[in-house]
């Protein structure tokens, strides 16, 4: 199922481990905006088991990204679960119900990476990618940027294991793929970002 951040004053979630200390003592102190989350519950409630969650906050999946977007937290945000059990077409359908939201201001965000293999991560090649992740980030934007709704086809591309040995972090794409089906266009490259070999931080706007 999913469930969507519903609390006023969401805290800050620590979840990794094995990096600097900086990073734990990072804070978010982003409002929360239940009423947003009441609305997102509503709208997916007929295609997915979804709850309201109080006891959660923002994770790094969230805070990492919006402390480079809006560093003075002074944003609302609500954060929806990745539901690992969905299918991809799940997934599409959530983000689609998710799309009209965008016609009042909501700014819909998915975070991850299309390549996302720490075992191999060449760590002093910060510029460097394996022809493998070259081929893979390639497949993934010739999609979104054509066919959006065929996101599902990257599970047959012959890198796709050592792109996504776990699929946490490719599968938050299929919801702005979803994004983009619903409103009938395609998205575009925002920032190009192989690095360390098997790392890519590319990133895609949808308008």
């Amino acid at each position: 199922g999913t469930a969507v951040t519903a609390m006023s004053e969401p805290r800050t979630i620590h979840d990794f481990s094995g990096f600097p200390d900086e990073l734990f003592a990072v804070s978010y102190p982003a409002p929360g905006a239940p009423d947003l989350a009441a609305d997102i519950v509503e709208r997916l409630a007929p295609l997915t088991p979804v709850i309201a969650d109080t006891t959660w906050g923002l994770d790094h999946g969230t805070w990492s990204v919006l402390l480079r977007m809006f560093p003075a937290a002074d944003i609302p945000v609500v954060q929806l679960s990745v539901d690992a059990r969905a299918t991809t077409a799940d997934r599409i359908a959530i983000g689609a119900a998710l799309a009209p939201l965008r016609r009042e201001g909501v700014l819909i965000l998915a975070s991850g990476n299309v390549v996302h293999n720490l075992g191999l991560l060449q760590w002093h090649e910060p510029d460097a990618a394996l022809d493998w992740n070259t081929e893979f980030e390639q497949a993934a934007r010739s999609i979104m940027t054509t066919a959006p709704a065929t996101i599902g086809q990257l599970s047959e591309h012959p890198h796709f294991r050592l792109a996504a040995p776990t699929p946490e972090h490719l599968q938050p794409i299929e919801y702005i793929a979803g994004v983009a089906a619903a409103a009938g266009t395609t998205a575009e490259v925002l920032v190009e970002g192989p690095m360390m070999g098997s790392l890519s931080m590319t990133s895609y706007l949808v308008r």
